[in-house]
Formats: structure tokens, sequence, C-alpha cells
């Protein structure tokens, strides 16, 4: 569990980068000795301006320690998704930053194991994979069904491939803090 401590100097870290990159001048970050954020772990940055999102990337397995992670995905989901263009100068103000920060991947033994709401999904059938946040289904009222067959559609699949042989389906959680 990520303390509240640790939640705001992540929170701060994304502004800092992001700030940092638009304003073309080196990151200034707090000094911090804290071995919650030295933890590998997988994380998503969520950016979101006027209550739409504009921005969203994240790693699920962990390859950095968090800090180091959070501050690589504010300059990915600002400037790298490939949905939006770069974020600007003049949209910072407005910018609402999200943060998830992930347990490890658990492989299920089918959908029914996967709990929307509760759960993140990743589904991969060795060609395709794609994964939501476990926020994802519950902010677009989706239930289990309509959560998996929008998942395939995201991994470029048909609606219904969650339902066929080798699919195989992974589930993790998250804090969620902004």
């Amino acid at each position: 569990m990520i303390e509240k401590k640790e939640q705001d100097i992540l929170l701060k870290d994304v502004r800092e980068q992001i700030s940092a990159v638009l304003e073309h001048r080196a990151p200034q970050f707090l000094p911090v000795d804290s071995p919650q954020l030295s933890q590998r772990r997988g994380a998503f940055v969520t950016l979101r301006r006027n209550g739409a999102l504009r921005g969203c990337i994240g790693h699920i397995r962990a390859i950095a320690p968090l800090r180091e992670t959070i501050r690589e995905l504010a300059c990915s989901s600002a400037f790298e998704d490939p949905r939006f263009p770069a974020l600007t100068l003049a949209e910072l103000g407005d910018l609402e930053i999200e943060i998830s920060v992930l347990t490890t991947l658990k492989e299920v033994a089918g959908p029914e194991d996967f709990h929307p709401g509760h759960d993140g999904i990743l589904i991969d059938n060795g060609q395709a994979s794609a994964v939501f946040l476990p926020q994802v289904a519950e902010e677009q009222g989706w239930d289990r069904n309509k959560t998996l067959s929008h998942l395939c559609l995201k991994a470029g699949l048909r609606p219904m491939a969650w339902t066929e042989s080798g699919m195989r389906f992974f589930t993790f959680q998250a804090q969620v803090f902004s």
C-alpha cells in the first residue's frame, strides 16, 4: 500500500516531469528516501483534461523502481500516447493526474474469475493482447461480458474472441489515487 505521503510525492513528480519537458528545463525532484517508492511495481499514469481522457500509458509488469517508472510514464502519457497529440503548455493548468499502482499479474482459469470493478484484466491469445485497468469497467458501466468484448476489440480481435479456446486471462488489482 502506497501511503498518502508517497502518493503526494508521485503526483508532484508527474506534474514536475511534464512541466520540465514543456518548459525546456531539467526537472527539480524532491529527494526522498522511501522503500515503497524504490519497489519495482507496475503502474499507469492517466491524464485527463476537463474530465476527458488526455493520455494513459503504463507498464503491467514491474521493470524499474516505482518512482522512476512514474516519471517515465508521465512523459509517455503526455507526449507519446498515439491516440492524442502531444500535451501543450496551455493545457498544463487543467491537467488532472491519476496514478494506478498495480499488483502482480495472476493467471486465472477463465473469465468467470474476473470481477469487473475489482480486477484489472489482461487477455492474451498468443497473437494479440490487451489490458483494462480495474476502474475502466466501472467508469464505463460495463459488466463482465461487455468488458471482455471491448477488451477483445481493443486487441484487434472479434468481440467474442474471449469465449474461444486458447485465450488466457490474467487479473490484477490497482491502488488508484489522484
